[in-house]
Protein backbone atom coordinates (compact mmCIF):
# COMPACT_ATOMS: atom_id res chain seq x y z
CA UNK A 1 0.00 0.00 0.00
CA UNK A 2 1.53 3.29 -1.09
CA UNK A 3 -0.92 5.65 -0.76
CA UNK A 4 -2.68 7.36 2.01
CA UNK A 5 -5.91 9.93 2.42
CA UNK A 6 -4.37 13.53 3.41
CA UNK A 7 -5.80 13.80 7.29
CA UNK A 8 -6.57 17.53 9.05
CA UNK A 9 -3.46 17.70 11.34
CA UNK A 10 -3.50 21.00 13.26
CA UNK A 11 -1.75 23.57 11.79
CA UNK A 12 0.14 26.73 13.65
CA UNK A 13 -2.25 28.87 11.80
CA UNK A 14 -5.43 27.95 13.41
CA UNK A 15 -6.85 30.65 15.66
CA UNK A 16 -7.28 29.61 19.30
CA UNK A 17 -9.51 30.59 22.10
CA UNK A 18 -8.01 31.96 25.76
CA UNK A 19 -9.96 29.08 27.49
CA UNK A 20 -10.68 25.54 26.35
CA UNK A 21 -13.35 22.90 27.39
CA UNK A 22 -12.37 20.06 27.79
CA UNK A 23 -13.69 16.19 27.52
CA UNK A 24 -11.58 13.26 28.79
CA UNK A 25 -12.52 9.95 27.11
CA UNK A 26 -10.92 7.50 29.26
CA UNK A 27 -9.73 9.76 32.53
CA UNK A 28 -8.48 6.75 34.74
CA UNK A 29 -5.73 5.42 32.40
CA UNK A 30 -2.76 6.46 32.32
CA UNK A 31 -2.57 8.67 29.31
CA UNK A 32 -6.32 10.33 31.15
CA UNK A 33 -4.58 10.85 34.45
CA UNK A 34 -1.78 12.36 33.27
CA UNK A 35 -4.16 14.81 31.40
CA UNK A 36 -6.15 15.48 34.33
CA UNK A 37 -2.87 16.32 36.20
CA UNK A 38 -2.02 18.67 33.61
CA UNK A 39 -5.62 20.35 33.67
CA UNK A 40 -5.14 20.51 37.54
CA UNK A 41 -2.19 22.59 37.34
CA UNK A 42 -3.47 25.07 34.73
CA UNK A 43 -7.28 25.74 36.19
CA UNK A 44 -8.26 28.98 34.79
CA UNK A 45 -7.20 27.65 31.57
CA UNK A 46 -9.56 24.87 31.10
CA UNK A 47 -13.56 23.65 31.95
CA UNK A 48 -14.26 20.14 31.88
CA UNK A 49 -17.18 19.01 30.14
CA UNK A 50 -17.46 15.48 30.93
CA UNK A 51 -15.37 12.35 32.13
CA UNK A 52 -15.19 8.88 31.44
CA UNK A 53 -13.76 5.42 32.66
CA UNK A 54 -14.65 1.64 31.77
CA UNK A 55 -15.35 0.92 35.52
CA UNK A 56 -13.15 2.15 38.11
CA UNK A 57 -15.26 3.89 40.01
CA UNK A 58 -13.44 5.35 43.09
CA UNK A 59 -10.58 7.07 40.99
CA UNK A 60 -13.41 8.77 38.40
CA UNK A 61 -15.32 9.89 41.55
CA UNK A 62 -11.88 11.51 42.77
CA UNK A 63 -11.51 12.90 39.17
CA UNK A 64 -14.99 14.42 39.22
CA UNK A 65 -14.93 15.97 43.06
CA UNK A 66 -11.89 17.73 41.72
CA UNK A 67 -12.30 18.81 38.31
CA UNK A 68 -16.12 19.17 38.53
CA UNK A 69 -17.45 18.14 35.14
CA UNK A 70 -20.96 18.43 34.13
CA UNK A 71 -20.86 14.51 33.70
CA UNK A 72 -19.27 11.59 34.90
CA UNK A 73 -19.76 8.57 33.28
CA UNK A 74 -19.17 4.59 33.62
CA UNK A 75 -19.11 2.28 30.52
CA UNK A 76 -19.31 -0.30 32.86
CA UNK A 77 -23.06 0.33 33.72
CA UNK A 78 -22.58 -2.39 37.04
CA UNK A 79 -20.42 0.97 38.97
CA UNK A 80 -23.37 3.21 38.15
CA UNK A 81 -24.52 3.29 41.83
CA UNK A 82 -21.69 3.22 43.35
CA UNK A 83 -20.57 6.58 41.69
CA UNK A 84 -23.99 8.26 41.99
CA UNK A 85 -24.01 7.49 45.84
CA UNK A 86 -20.27 8.60 45.53
CA UNK A 87 -21.22 12.16 43.39
CA UNK A 88 -24.35 12.58 45.26
CA UNK A 89 -24.78 16.53 46.31
CA UNK A 90 -22.10 17.50 43.53
CA UNK A 91 -24.45 18.33 40.95
CA UNK A 92 -22.43 16.53 38.52
CA UNK A 93 -24.78 14.03 36.02
CA UNK A 94 -24.21 10.52 36.81
CA UNK A 95 -24.28 8.09 33.36
CA UNK A 96 -23.14 4.42 32.79
CA UNK A 97 -23.30 2.26 29.71
CA UNK A 98 -21.01 2.03 26.47
CA UNK A 99 -24.11 4.44 24.80
CA UNK A 100 -23.64 6.94 27.71
CA UNK A 101 -19.69 7.18 26.98
CA UNK A 102 -20.88 8.39 23.53
CA UNK A 103 -23.35 10.61 24.19
CA UNK A 104 -20.13 12.20 26.69
CA UNK A 105 -18.67 12.39 23.65
CA UNK A 106 -21.22 13.80 21.79
CA UNK A 107 -21.42 17.44 24.32
CA UNK A 108 -19.97 20.38 23.25
CA UNK A 109 -16.07 20.44 24.47
CA UNK A 110 -13.47 21.89 21.74
CA UNK A 111 -10.56 19.49 22.82
CA UNK A 112 -11.45 15.68 23.87
CA UNK A 113 -8.65 13.47 24.64
CA UNK A 114 -9.50 10.01 23.32
CA UNK A 115 -7.37 7.63 25.41
CA UNK A 116 -9.83 4.94 25.72
CA UNK A 117 -7.83 1.76 24.82
CA UNK A 118 -8.70 0.03 21.66
CA UNK A 119 -11.17 -0.67 19.59
CA UNK A 120 -14.02 0.15 22.31
CA UNK A 121 -12.72 3.90 21.73
CA UNK A 122 -13.60 3.96 17.92
CA UNK A 123 -17.25 5.04 18.24
CA UNK A 124 -16.78 7.51 21.01
CA UNK A 125 -13.76 9.60 19.09
CA UNK A 126 -15.76 9.39 16.07
CA UNK A 127 -18.76 11.20 17.33
CA UNK A 128 -16.60 13.79 18.84
CA UNK A 129 -15.28 13.71 15.15
CA UNK A 130 -18.83 14.45 13.63
CA UNK A 131 -18.51 17.50 15.46
CA UNK A 132 -15.63 18.97 14.02
CA UNK A 133 -14.05 19.28 17.91
CA UNK A 134 -10.09 19.07 18.22
CA UNK A 135 -9.14 15.54 19.06
CA UNK A 136 -5.98 14.73 20.98
CA UNK A 137 -5.35 11.07 19.36
CA UNK A 138 -4.13 8.77 22.28
CA UNK A 139 -6.18 5.50 20.44
CA UNK A 140 -3.98 3.76 18.18
CA UNK A 141 -6.63 1.63 16.80
CA UNK A 142 -8.91 4.22 15.71
CA UNK A 143 -6.54 5.29 12.62
CA UNK A 144 -5.12 1.02 12.75
CA UNK A 145 -9.13 -0.54 12.94
CA UNK A 146 -11.02 1.93 10.90
CA UNK A 147 -8.35 3.45 8.86
CA UNK A 148 -9.50 5.08 5.48
CA UNK A 149 -12.79 5.21 6.87
CA UNK A 150 -11.46 7.48 10.04
CA UNK A 151 -9.43 9.95 7.79
CA UNK A 152 -12.58 10.41 5.82
CA UNK A 153 -14.45 11.46 8.66
CA UNK A 154 -12.01 13.54 10.07
CA UNK A 155 -11.64 15.31 6.76
CA UNK A 156 -15.81 15.06 5.81
CA UNK A 157 -16.52 17.02 9.37
CA UNK A 158 -13.70 19.41 9.63
CA UNK A 159 -12.53 18.35 13.07
CA UNK A 160 -8.74 18.50 13.98
CA UNK A 161 -5.89 15.16 15.09
CA UNK A 162 -3.20 16.06 17.44
CA UNK A 163 -1.11 13.04 17.82
CA UNK A 164 -0.65 12.40 21.46
CA UNK A 165 1.65 8.93 21.18
CA UNK A 166 5.22 10.10 21.99
CA UNK A 167 6.18 9.10 18.76
CA UNK A 168 3.49 10.72 16.46
CA UNK A 169 3.71 13.75 18.57
CA UNK A 170 7.47 14.31 18.01
CA UNK A 171 6.88 13.88 14.26
CA UNK A 172 4.31 16.04 14.12
CA UNK A 173 6.61 18.74 15.64
CA UNK A 174 9.25 18.69 13.64
CA UNK A 175 7.24 17.21 9.78
CA UNK A 176 6.95 20.87 7.63
CA UNK A 177 4.11 19.91 6.17
CA UNK A 178 3.94 22.49 3.54
CA UNK A 179 6.53 20.76 2.03
CA UNK A 180 6.03 16.97 2.47
CA UNK A 181 7.61 15.96 -0.58
CA UNK A 182 10.91 16.95 0.52
CA UNK A 183 10.71 14.59 3.42
CA UNK A 184 12.63 11.45 2.57
CA UNK A 185 11.48 8.96 5.42
CA UNK A 186 9.73 8.73 9.03
CA UNK A 187 12.20 7.10 11.75
CA UNK A 188 9.71 5.71 14.44
CA UNK A 189 12.12 4.83 17.21
CA UNK A 190 11.35 2.04 19.77
CA UNK A 191 12.97 1.06 22.81
CA UNK A 192 13.20 -1.88 22.18
CA UNK A 193 10.43 -3.02 24.99
CA UNK A 194 12.19 -5.23 28.39
CA UNK A 195 12.77 -8.42 26.23
CA UNK A 196 14.73 -6.70 23.39
CA UNK A 197 17.97 -9.32 24.30
CA UNK A 198 16.07 -12.11 25.19
CA UNK A 199 16.74 -15.36 23.46
CA UNK A 200 13.84 -17.59 22.24
CA UNK A 201 13.99 -19.96 25.15
CA UNK A 202 13.74 -16.65 27.99
CA UNK A 203 10.51 -14.70 26.08
CA UNK A 204 9.13 -18.62 26.40
CA UNK A 205 9.41 -18.25 30.15
CA UNK A 206 7.75 -14.14 30.11
CA UNK A 207 5.08 -14.06 32.99
CA UNK A 208 2.68 -11.57 32.55
CA UNK A 209 4.11 -9.37 35.65
CA UNK A 210 7.16 -9.18 33.68
CA UNK A 211 5.51 -8.17 30.68
CA UNK A 212 4.29 -4.96 32.06
CA UNK A 213 7.32 -3.94 33.73
CA UNK A 214 8.69 -1.44 31.17
CA UNK A 215 11.70 -0.11 31.63
CA UNK A 216 11.40 3.32 30.45
CA UNK A 217 7.72 4.15 30.43
CA UNK A 218 4.89 4.25 32.86
CA UNK A 219 1.82 2.48 30.72
CA UNK A 220 -1.02 0.34 31.17
CA UNK A 221 -1.27 -3.19 31.27
CA UNK A 222 -2.12 -3.44 27.73
CA UNK A 223 0.30 -1.12 26.23
CA UNK A 224 2.80 -2.53 28.12
CA UNK A 225 2.30 -6.07 26.79
CA UNK A 226 2.24 -4.22 23.26
CA UNK A 227 5.43 -2.83 23.66
CA UNK A 228 6.86 -6.38 25.01
CA UNK A 229 5.91 -7.86 21.68
CA UNK A 230 6.49 -4.85 19.83
CA UNK A 231 3.07 -5.06 18.73
CA UNK A 232 2.89 -1.88 19.93
CA UNK A 233 5.75 -0.39 17.34
CA UNK A 234 3.80 -2.13 14.31
CA UNK A 235 0.73 -0.42 15.49
CA UNK A 236 2.07 2.94 15.45
CA UNK A 237 3.99 2.09 12.02
CA UNK A 238 -0.04 1.78 11.12
CA UNK A 239 -0.82 4.95 12.42
CA UNK A 240 1.84 6.84 11.21
CA UNK A 241 0.85 5.55 7.59
CA UNK A 242 -2.63 7.53 7.95
CA UNK A 243 -1.52 10.62 9.76
CA UNK A 244 1.52 11.65 7.54
CA UNK A 245 1.58 12.36 4.40
CA UNK A 246 3.70 9.89 3.32
CA UNK A 247 4.16 6.32 1.55
CA UNK A 248 4.33 2.68 3.74
CA UNK A 249 8.05 2.59 2.30
CA UNK A 250 8.99 5.73 3.73
CA UNK A 251 8.25 4.68 7.68
CA UNK A 252 10.84 3.30 9.25
CA UNK A 253 11.46 2.02 12.69
CA UNK A 254 14.73 2.56 14.86
CA UNK A 255 15.28 0.59 18.54
CA UNK A 256 16.95 3.65 20.65
CA UNK A 257 16.65 2.01 24.09
CA UNK A 258 17.33 5.05 25.96
CA UNK A 259 13.46 6.72 24.83
CA UNK A 260 15.56 10.08 24.40
CA UNK A 261 14.63 10.69 20.76
CA UNK A 262 11.20 9.86 20.29
CA UNK A 263 11.00 9.96 16.62
CA UNK A 264 12.64 11.76 13.67
CA UNK A 265 12.22 13.58 10.19
CA UNK A 266 14.77 12.71 7.39
CA UNK A 267 15.07 15.33 4.55
CA UNK A 268 16.01 15.20 1.30
CA UNK A 269 19.01 17.53 1.70
CA UNK A 270 20.01 15.31 4.53
CA UNK A 271 19.01 16.87 7.34
CA UNK A 272 17.20 14.92 10.02
CA UNK A 273 14.80 16.69 12.22
CA UNK A 274 14.14 15.03 15.74
CA UNK A 275 12.34 15.41 18.88
CA UNK A 276 14.17 14.42 22.05
CA UNK A 277 12.85 14.89 25.62
CA UNK A 278 12.82 12.28 28.64
CA UNK A 279 10.19 8.91 28.55
CA UNK A 280 7.69 11.18 30.22
CA UNK A 281 4.01 10.49 28.48
CA UNK A 282 3.05 14.56 30.30
CA UNK A 283 5.22 16.20 27.22
CA UNK A 284 3.59 15.37 24.43
CA UNK A 285 -0.19 15.74 25.98
CA UNK A 286 0.81 18.72 27.35
CA UNK A 287 1.59 19.37 23.40
CA UNK A 288 -2.00 18.68 22.64
CA UNK A 289 -3.59 19.94 25.15
CA UNK A 290 -1.86 23.90 24.68
CA UNK A 291 -1.18 23.14 21.13
CA UNK A 292 -0.49 25.66 19.41
CA UNK A 293 0.78 27.30 22.44
CA UNK A 294 3.24 25.43 24.46
CA UNK A 295 2.24 24.69 28.55
CA UNK A 296 4.42 24.19 31.56
CA UNK A 297 4.69 20.48 32.29
CA UNK A 298 6.24 18.86 35.30
CA UNK A 299 8.05 16.18 33.12
CA UNK A 300 11.22 16.14 34.19
CA UNK A 301 13.88 18.30 32.04
CA UNK A 302 16.42 16.42 29.79
CA UNK A 303 20.16 16.11 30.53
CA UNK A 304 22.12 14.94 28.00
CA UNK A 305 25.06 15.45 29.63
CA UNK A 306 24.00 12.87 32.45
CA UNK A 307 22.64 10.25 29.71
CA UNK A 308 25.96 10.63 27.68
CA UNK A 309 25.39 8.09 25.10
CA UNK A 310 22.51 7.50 23.33
CA UNK A 311 22.41 4.34 20.81
CA UNK A 312 20.48 3.12 18.05
CA UNK A 313 20.31 -0.33 16.41
CA UNK A 314 18.00 -2.28 13.84
CA UNK A 315 15.02 -3.88 15.15
CA UNK A 316 15.27 -7.91 14.81
CA UNK A 317 12.29 -9.06 12.97
CA UNK A 318 13.15 -12.50 13.87
CA UNK A 319 12.87 -12.20 17.90
CA UNK A 320 9.68 -9.45 16.93
CA UNK A 321 7.39 -11.16 14.40
CA UNK A 322 4.83 -8.74 15.24
CA UNK A 323 6.61 -6.30 13.38
CA UNK A 324 6.49 -7.83 10.73
CA UNK A 325 2.96 -8.85 10.92
CA UNK A 326 1.78 -5.00 11.00
CA UNK A 327 3.95 -4.09 8.10
CA UNK A 328 1.84 -7.18 5.77
CA UNK A 329 -1.37 -5.75 7.22
CA UNK A 330 -0.32 -2.36 6.37
CA UNK A 331 0.45 -3.31 2.90
CA UNK A 332 -1.95 -5.93 2.29
CA UNK A 333 -4.67 -2.48 3.86
CA UNK A 334 -8.46 -2.99 3.62
CA UNK A 335 -9.43 -5.03 6.58
CA UNK A 336 -5.88 -6.53 7.74
CA UNK A 337 -4.95 -4.12 10.11
CA UNK A 338 -8.44 -4.01 11.44
CA UNK A 339 -7.71 -8.21 12.10
CA UNK A 340 -4.22 -7.47 13.19
CA UNK A 341 -5.51 -5.25 15.95
CA UNK A 342 -8.33 -7.16 16.89
CA UNK A 343 -6.62 -10.43 17.15
CA UNK A 344 -3.65 -8.97 19.72
CA UNK A 345 -6.17 -7.36 21.88
CA UNK A 346 -7.79 -10.99 22.71
CA UNK A 347 -4.46 -12.37 22.51
CA UNK A 348 -2.69 -9.58 24.80
CA UNK A 349 -6.25 -9.90 27.20
CA UNK A 350 -5.52 -13.90 27.70
CA UNK A 351 -1.83 -13.95 28.27
CA UNK A 352 -2.61 -11.20 30.69
CA UNK A 353 -5.16 -13.58 32.28
CA UNK A 354 -2.83 -16.33 32.24
CA UNK A 355 -4.90 -18.73 29.78
CA UNK A 356 -1.35 -18.59 26.68
CA UNK A 357 2.15 -17.95 26.77
CA UNK A 358 4.23 -15.12 25.62
CA UNK A 359 5.10 -16.33 22.18
CA UNK A 360 1.51 -17.40 21.88
CA UNK A 361 0.29 -13.99 22.06
CA UNK A 362 1.88 -13.10 17.96
CA UNK A 363 1.28 -16.35 17.21
CA UNK A 364 -2.49 -16.01 17.58
CA UNK A 365 -2.51 -12.97 15.69
CA UNK A 366 -0.24 -14.42 12.27
CA UNK A 367 -2.69 -17.06 12.71
CA UNK A 368 -5.85 -15.23 12.97
CA UNK A 369 -4.66 -12.88 9.75
CA UNK A 370 -4.49 -15.96 7.71
CA UNK A 371 -7.74 -17.37 8.18
CA UNK A 372 -10.00 -14.33 8.96
CA UNK A 373 -11.44 -12.79 5.26
CA UNK A 374 -9.48 -9.67 4.34
CA UNK A 375 -11.56 -7.55 1.61
CA UNK A 376 -11.72 -3.49 1.29
CA UNK A 377 -13.12 -1.43 4.23
CA UNK A 378 -16.03 0.56 2.95
CA UNK A 379 -17.74 1.97 5.94
CA UNK A 380 -18.18 1.60 10.28
CA UNK A 381 -20.07 -1.54 9.22
CA UNK A 382 -17.08 -3.23 7.37
CA UNK A 383 -15.20 -2.26 10.18
CA UNK A 384 -17.58 -3.28 12.72
CA UNK A 385 -17.50 -6.86 11.24
CA UNK A 386 -13.81 -7.56 9.91
CA UNK A 387 -13.59 -6.36 13.96
CA UNK A 388 -15.98 -9.34 15.13
CA UNK A 389 -15.14 -12.08 13.11
CA UNK A 390 -11.07 -11.88 13.84
CA UNK A 391 -11.77 -11.84 17.76
CA UNK A 392 -14.26 -14.93 16.96
CA UNK A 393 -11.41 -16.35 15.33
CA UNK A 394 -8.70 -15.77 17.67
CA UNK A 395 -10.42 -16.66 20.71
CA UNK A 396 -11.22 -19.76 19.04
CA UNK A 397 -7.28 -20.24 18.68
CA UNK A 398 -6.62 -19.79 22.22
CA UNK A 399 -6.24 -23.34 23.91
CA UNK A 400 -4.65 -24.76 20.57
CA UNK A 401 -1.27 -22.96 21.68
CA UNK A 402 0.44 -24.85 24.62
CA UNK A 403 1.59 -22.93 27.23
CA UNK A 404 5.28 -22.23 26.62
CA UNK A 405 5.73 -20.76 29.92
Amino acid sequence: MDVNIDVNLGTPTDAKKPHRNVTILGSTGSVGCNTVELIEKNPGDYTVEALTANRNVKLLAEQSERLKPKTAVLADPRGYKDLKAALSGTGIEVTAGPEAVIEAAAQPADWVMAAIVGAAGLKPTLTAVRRGATIGLANKECLVSAGDVFVKEVSSYGATLLPVDSEHSAIFQVFDFDNADRVRRIILTASGGPFREFSHAQMARVTPEQAVAHPNWDMGAKISVDSATMMNKGLELIEAFHLFPVTAKQIEILVHPQSVIHSMVDYVDGSVLAQLGTPDMRTPIAYALAWPKRMSSPAPRLELEEIATLTFEAPDYERFPALRLARQALEAGGAAPTILNAANEVAVRHFLDKNIGFLDIVRIVGETLSAAPGGPLRNLDDVAEADTEARRIAEELIGKFPKDN
